[in-house]
């Protein structure tokens, strides 16, 4: 039995607030809101799923604004990476997903080698079809615009092959993430995306 109770709701009334008055003034009158209903809390949660959240990624509520044009000074979400799965709590509940995250030229290529391979190719697209009608979202940060270079139009496997990284997950809503049902929740997230994980380091030796 799960002993993490659940986010606070305060947690999403701060990230509401936040989005609304991203401003230092705002954020240093309600920091112990956000310490104790978002951060201390995530802490927490690594904990139950048995990792140490002090050897674990955790984000800073401040961004680094030096290569961004948004100027807002704090994200108006929390994230971790437990193992090989990301979890984000924001106003809309706590994303938990994994996949891969902009790689490098030499691992997009081994990935699109083994989106091409008839094997390990129709495996991925067995597993994205499967999590699809589970309710997963199954996506990209950035896709080429037409066709990859070297690649037919008429690819069996054109959407994935125009994917410049893939992740997979769904967002837990408020209702679960303020219960003892989140950790359960969550350990099936994982369980349903791990296919993924495990194909991503077979064929492409790249996480997150």
């Amino acid at each position: 039995m799960t002993t993490f109770p659940g986010f606070p709701r305060e947690a999403f009334t701060f990230f509401t607030q936040l989005a609304r008055n991203n401003k230092r003034e705002w954020f240093l009158a309600h920091k112990d809101t956000y310490e104790r209903a978002c951060r201390d809390p995530m802490k927490d949660l690594v904990t139950e799923l048995g990792v140490d959240p002090d050897n674990t990624w955790i984000t800073r509520i401040n961004r680094d604004l030096r290569f961004s044009k948004d100027k807002s000074p704090y994200r108006t979400h929390i994230a971790a990476v437990v193992r090989d799965y990301y979890l984000a709590l924001s106003a809309d509940g706590l994303y938990v997903g994994a996949g891969m995250y902009k790689p490098e030229p030499a691992s997009l290529g081994r990935l699109r080698d083994a989106i091409d391979d008839k094997t390990s190719g129709a495996q991925l697209q067995k597993m994205v079809t499967s999590l699809r009608r589970k309710g997963y979202k199954v996506d990209t940060h950035d896709r080429v615009a037409s066709v990859p270079r070297g690649y037919a139009a008429n690819h069996p496997r054109i959407e994935l092959l125009r994917m410049k990284d893939i992740h997979a997950g769904k967002t837990l809503p408020q209702l679960t993430v303020t219960s003892r049902k989140l950790v359960p929740a969550i350990k099936r997230v994982m369980s349903d995306v791990k296919p993924l994980v495990e194909w991503l380091k077979t064929h492409v030796g790249a996480r997150h």
